[in-house]
């Protein structure tokens, strides 16, 4: 990549956003070689400001972020490197250094069913769902059956609203199986290769 305006200390920002997802993982910064080292790896690297070196993302965690593409906003002083990672971006060890959903609402509802999956609070649906294999089964078939039924002959709004419900039932079935969205939306993105 060329023609890149990189600011008085030589460095871009570089927003690291998961591929599949479309979560932001991290901003870090890129020099002129950490970039060069990105795209002859295919893995990232980065400047380290606090340490002045470079820096493979990955080297004392593991958790390395496979790219998938790079590409410099429209005044050539930012970058977005889209990325499969193989575990936690943060060194804190959560899967994004920002607190919060940053990903849409396939992240969100993720991170809410994980915590579903770990607290199992007694009133909750969802917990119903994850602790009876045949309830989340017999409700998929349901669910699946009325998005069927509102395509046929409903307005927008509720075919809208049923496969909302079928998504969320499927999230589930997949969470209880330990399977995330993460997983499925990369599977969907490999798809298009």
């Amino acid at each position: 990549m060329t023609d890149i305006k990189w600011d008085d200390r030589g460095l871009c920002p570089a927003i690291v956003v998961h591929a599949a997802t479309g979560e932001v993982l991290t901003l870090a910064y890129m020099n002129a070689e950490s970039l060069s080292k990105t795209e002859q790896s295919g893995e990232t690297w980065f400047y380290s400001r606090s340490r002045q070196k470079l820096w493979h993302k990955g080297e004392t965690s593991g958790h390395t972020q496979r790219v998938v593409s790079i590409a410099k906003d429209c005044d050539a002083d930012a970058l977005v490197v889209r990325v499969l990672p193989s575990g936690p971006a943060c060194h804190n060890g959560t899967r994004t250094c920002f607190d919060g959903p940053s990903g849409g609402i396939f992240a969100a509802l993720d991170d809410i069913l994980v915590k579903r999956d770990k607290e199992r609070p007694a009133e909750s649906h969802t917990t119903k769902l994850l602790n009876d294999r045949n309830l989340r089964i017999k409700k998929l078939g349901e669910e699946c059956a009325e998005l069927i039924s509102a395509l046929l002959v409903e307005d927008n709004a509720h075919v809208t609203s049923e496969a909302a419900d079928l998504i969320f039932h499927i999230a589930v079935a997949l969470r209880a199986r330990g399977v995330s969205l993460a997983d499925l939306q990369s599977e969907l993105l490999s798809r298009f290769k």
